[in-house]
């Protein structure tokens, strides 16, 4: 039911039950919150038409751990009924490898053509055809490229003779360190030295001015330079001259022949010496 009355001489309208009764502006505010409510999307509609991202896939499984055997393992097939225990180690990834054993020196392999004086440094070895330079200590006379043979005499005089019988000229070599030797006269008993300036003598007593490097040169000679003493940083060696006098050590060199002398066993290795070393020289 609808009702109006007249208010000023104008009609009002009075709400009722009946929508159809109501004012068009209320009819039009209703119809438009119907369509907003039948045309807004509902949540569950927005999720589903939204693409979803792609699921990431999943990480391959880790790989089974090794089966190791048993701490125990049992031979059931031992005779006697005895069982023996086998103890199987397992590996440690995080442990570090053992360490090798250390080798001690008496395991460390022994030079056989070294002399026990040099025995004890390794890598060095006196070639097996230098027979002459084997053995600790070593009778011989030293003869000159000047074919001269060394001697000291009884007051001390170092000097050459050509005399093949000369007691003086009788040496012993014998080795005091690696490569450095003491030469003394048998029947002199002094030793061959070289002082600090360079002079040849003969010392009553062993010392410093005593000791020698020895060393074979390309021609198979021996050279002998102070161990001790040099002339501007270089080695000052053993000579005779063309006269068989001693040299001073300032003046020689190590390529001049006068400072090689090969050792000589016995008289008979001269002349065979003498032919193979000297091509100009005549046997006699």
């Amino acid at each position: 039911m609808c009702r109006w009355t007249v208010t000023q001489g104008a009609p009002v309208a009075w709400s009722s039950s009946c929508l159809c009764c109501r004012p068009p502006s209320f009819l039009l505010s209703l119809t438009f919150l119907l369509l907003l409510l039948l045309l807004r999307p509902s949540p569950s509609s927005s999720l589903s038409l939204s693409p979803l991202p792609p699921s990431p896939s999943p990480p391959p499984p880790p790989p089974p751990p090794p089966r190791w055997p048993s701490d125990s393992v049992r031979d059931h097939n031992a005779p006697g009924g005895t069982q023996p225990h086998f103890l199987v180690q397992h590996p440690s990834s995080s442990s570090s490898p053992p360490p090798l054993p250390a080798l001690s020196s008496a395991r460390l392999p022994r030079a056989t053509n070294v002399s026990s004086s040099s025995a004890t440094v390794v890598g060095r070895h006196v070639r097996s055809s230098y027979n002459h330079l084997q053995g600790d200590v070593r009778r011989r006379k030293l003869f000159s490229y000047q074919k001269f043979f060394l001697r000291i005499d009884k007051k001390g005089k170092v000097n050459g003779t050509k005399s093949e019988d000369d007691p003086y000229s009788v040496l012993e070599i014998k080795s005091v360190d690696v490569g450095v030797v003491a030469i003394r006269g048998l029947s002199s008993n002094y030793y061959l030295a070289i002082s600090k300036k360079g002079e040849l003598y003969g010392a009553r007593d062993f010392g410093p001015d005593c000791r020698l490097i020895e060393r074979i040169e390309e021609n198979k000679y021996n050279t002998y330079a102070s161990a001790v003493w040099r002339n501007k940083k270089k080695h000052m060696f053993v000579g005779l001259s063309a006269n068989g006098k001693p040299m001073r050590g300032k003046k020689t060199r190590r390529k001049n022949t006068a400072t090689h002398f090969l050792p000589i066993r016995k008289i008979s290795q001269i002349q065979k010496s003498l032919v193979k070393y000297t091509p100009t020289h005549k046997p006699i």
